[in-house]
C-alpha cells in the first residue's frame, strides 16, 4: 500500500511540473530578455531543472539547484516562498528572484518555480540618476549566489564561504568548531545532495567515516537542543507580576 500511494504522489507530482512547463515561455515573453524562469524537482537535487525559459544564470534543463533551492529542501514541510530577494551571480550581474515552492497534496514541498530579473541595468540606471540628483548611495553589499549546470560546484562554493568566514584551516577547529560546520553545511541543504558527505571529506582531508560521525553529532546535538527547548516549562510569574507582557 505505502508503495502504491507513493507512486501515486509521484504521478501527482510529475502533473503538476508539466502543467506548469508551458507557462515559462509566456512568463518569459511577457517581462522580456531580462527574464529567466526556471522550474526545479527537488526528488533530484544534482539535476533539478526540467524546465527553463530565458537565459540569466546560464543554466540548462538537467542543470543543478542553487544554495537556495537546497535551503529550501533542508527546511522541508517548513520550507516558505522567498520573493523578491536580491543577489549578485559570480560574474557580476544583480538579479531580483522570487522562489515559489510547489506543493503536493500533502503539502510536501518536491519543487519551485524560479523567476530571476537581470536588473544590473536598472540599478546602474538609478545610481547614475542619483549620483546627477546629488543622492547617490553606496551600492548594496549583495551575496554572492552560484548558478551552475553541477551541483558539485555549488556544493564546494559553500563550503568555501563557511571556511572563509572562519578564517582558519579545518585543523584549527576544536571540536565545537567542527560541528558547527557541518550543521550550518547540513541546516543549508549541503547533504541532500548524493555524494555530499565523501565530497566534503575530501575538501577537508578526512575520513569518509570522519565525515559521517561529525555529521550524526552535530545532528544529534542539534535534535538535543530541539527537544531542550520544547520541553522546558512556560514561565507564568512574569505576566502574573503585573508587569508588560
Amino acid at each position: 500500500m505505502a508503495g502504491n500511494a507513493g507512486g501515486l504522489l509521484d504521478a501527482e507530482r510529475d502533473a503538476i511540473l508539466a502543467a506548469l512547463a508551458p507557462v515559462l515561455e509566456g512568463l518569459v515573453a511577457t517581462f522580456g530578455p531580462v527574464c529567466e524562469v526556471v522550474l526545479h524537482d527537488y526528488r533530484r537535487p544534482e539535476q533539478s531543472v526540467v524546465a527553463i525559459a530565458g537565459s540569466v544564470t546560464g543554466r540548462t534543463v538537467g542543470g543543478a539547484m542553487s544554495e537556495i533551492g537546497l535551503r529550501m529542501v533542508a527546511r522541508g514541510q517548513e520550507a516558505t516562498d522567498e520573493l523578491n530577494y536580491l543577489t549578485r551571480t559570480p560574474s557580476g550581474e544583480i538579479v531580483k528572484s522570487s522562489t515559489m515552492a510547489l506543493r503536493d497534496s500533502t503539502g510536501a514541498v518536491f519543487g519551485a518555480l524560479c523567476v530571476n530579473l537581470d536588473v544590473s541595468a536598472v540599478t546602474e540606471a538609478h545610481a547614475l540618476l542619483g549620483a546627477l540628483a546629488g543622492v547617490a548611495r553606496a551600492p548594496a553589499d549583495l551575496p554572492v549566489t552560484t548558478f551552475g549546470n553541477d551541483i558539485d560546484s555549488v556544493v564546494d562554493v559553500m563550503l568555501d564561504a563557511h571556511q572563509l568566514h572562519q578564517n582558519r584551516p579545518w585543523a584549527a577547529l576544536d571540536r565545537a568548531e567542527r560541528l558547527d560546520l557541518f550543521r550550518s553545511l547540513d541546516e543549508r541543504g549541503v547533504f541532500a545532495v548524493r555524494g555530499a558527505v565523501e565530497q566534503v571529506a575530501g575538501r577537508l582531508g578526512i575520513s569518509r567515516a570522519s565525515a559521517y560521525s561529525y555529521l550524526s553529532q552535530s545532528r544529534a546535538q542539534a535534535d538535543t537542543a530541539t527537544e531542550s527547548t520544547s520541553d522546558s516549562p512556560s514561565d507564568t510569574t512574569s505576566h502574573s507580576a503585573g508587569g508588560p507582557a
